[in-house]
């Protein structure tokens, strides 16, 4: 499966007092690169939301390989992991400028039906446009 990357800066207020990224915000990293692998495959999560589905984490896990630090330009390499059905899965890793890993990480979300808060599945348009763009 195709994977997309994103780039960008740590920020002060993502560190401690020795400027190491507090471990909690890696979530927000993956998030970011999960919103755009989104994004760049054609698929809105705005759009998902006011069609009235929902995509919660179910499953989140990380494995810490380095620190990153205050300032330090990171990238979050984001893949589907496979074609969706009910549960949609992204696989993760985090690098630094050296292209040393930082993080190894996986998600696993649900599609979710906003009225009744139940699971559904992949709707029919994301499954074409994975197909068609070959994601």
């Amino acid at each position: 499966m195709s994977f997309n990357n994103i780039s960008f800066r740590v920020r002060y207020s993502e560190t401690d007092q020795m400027g190491v990224v507090y471990h909690g915000n890696y979530a927000q990293y993956l998030e970011m690169g999960r919103v755009e692998w989104l994004r760049s495959a054609g698929i809105s999560y705005k759009e998902l939301e006011e069609n009235g589905i929902m995509l919660p984490v179910v499953s989140l896990s990380l494995n810490y390989k380095k620190s990153a630090f205050y300032d330090d330009l990171i990238s979050v390499e984001t893949t589907l992991k496979k074609t969706p059905s009910v549960k949609i899965e992204f696989d993760y890793v985090i690098y630094n400028e050296k292209r040393e890993i930082l993080v190894e990480a996986n998600t696993v979300l649900v599609f979710i039906n906003m009225k009744n808060k139940r699971p559904i599945r992949c709707p029919k348009y994301v499954l074409d446009i994975i197909e068609k763009n070959n994601v």
